[in-house]
């Protein structure tokens, strides 16, 4: 759960999922929005030239020579636990091919086919060179960092005042897609889950250019500018403080949303309990049967009917109005730019 003043990173709906899931997942690689974009990191000339010694001689080491046997004798030798060491963090199919490949260049070299051997060794080869040069690359996360530098917006994108307020609708949104009512549909998910983060991408850019227009005003020093300056600065102010609360009420509208999702999860949570009655009844009046005498077994049994007949009633009723809570409950619409 976020604090008062901390919200969470908050990424513009339109990046790719997958982009966004990268992003999300290397928090330490973003780059707030309102500093300048991410470089690339250079390469010195010293990588370059270590690059063009090692990555062939790794490729020629597993990829044509029995670098994977080697491998795991020298291991094995150590008396290690994990035989082929780190080397399964390159997946199965490298690991397979470092293992498989010398042996089946042995195998065609003793049927008399080296130019078929030497064809795999060449292919082997190859393939271990791309792989490591896959591997040297920029990350994909500092490269999709970079790309969609200013489409995402960090905790340093926004001062105390803002951050306070992007919290409240994270809050807010959190507590309607985090509900059960949510979760069983009543809600609509499929418009919760597109139109939600829609809107707190769409405030989180509102309380952005506020925190940047407040900084701004702050670098000014408004208490060293003349009173006619002040004055023809006065419209701005106003200006800033009809958007703040332009935006609170669209905050308000989401936390008002999420109170009547509370009420449908309640209401939810009740049609729950209440269609377990029926059965819970009858065992119940099972249980009565057996162990009363005829004369109050028959009262009781009557009694129990009865309140069975109004669970089930009670049970519809509530139904309706979850069902009713939910097709009412909508977000506002955002407004025009």
């Amino acid at each position: 759960m976020n604090d008062d003043s901390r919200p969470r990173p908050v990424f513009d709906p339109g990046i790719p999922e997958a982009d966004r899931a990268l992003l999300a997942g290397a928090p330490g690689r973003l780059v707030a929005a309102g500093a300048p974009p991410p470089r690339r990191a250079r390469v010195s000339a010293a990588t370059v030239v270590a690059r063009l010694v090692w990555i062939p001689g790794f490729a020629f080491f597993y990829g044509v020579l029995p670098g994977g046997w080697l491998r795991l004798f020298f291991l094995a030798s150590l008396d290690q636990d994990e035989l082929l060491g780190g080397a399964m963090r390159w997946g199965r199919r490298p690991v397979l091919a470092m293992m498989l490949t010398p042996a089946l260049q042995i195998v065609l070299i003793l049927l008399g086919q080296p130019e078929a051997a030497l064809a795999l060794a060449l292919a082997s080869f190859t393939g271990w060179v791309i792989g490591a040069l896959r591997y040297v690359r920029e990350p994909a996360a500092a490269r999709v960092a970079r790309r969609y530098h200013g489409s995402y917006l960090l905790p340093a994108d926004f001062d105390r005042p803002a951050a306070r307020l992007l919290v409240r609708a994270q809050r807010a949104i959190d507590a309607v897609l985090g509900s059960r009512a949510h979760g069983a549909g009543l809600l609509d998910d499929v418009n919760n889950t597109v139109v939600l983060p829609r809107q707190e991408w769409s405030i989180a850019v509102v309380l952005a250019e506020h925190t940047r227009l407040r900084r701004e005003r702050s670098a000014q020093q408004p208490e060293r500018l003349s009173p006619g300056v002040r004055a023809l600065l006065e419209p701005q102010d106003r200006a800033l403080r009809l958007s703040v609360r332009s935006v609170t009420s669209r905050i308000e509208a989401l936390e008002s949303y999420a109170c009547r999702a509370g009420e449908a999860d309640d209401a939810y949570h009740e049609s729950q309990v209440l269609s377990g009655l029926p059965e819970q009844n009858a065992r119940y009046r099972d249980l009565l049967a057996s162990t009363a005498g005829d004369a109050m077994a028959g009262a009781e049994i009557h009694s129990m009917a009865e309140d069975a007949r109004r669970a089930e009633t009670a049970l519809r009723e509530r139904i309706t109005i979850a069902l009713r809570a939910g097709h009412e409950l909508a977000v506002p619409a955002e407004p025009e730019r």
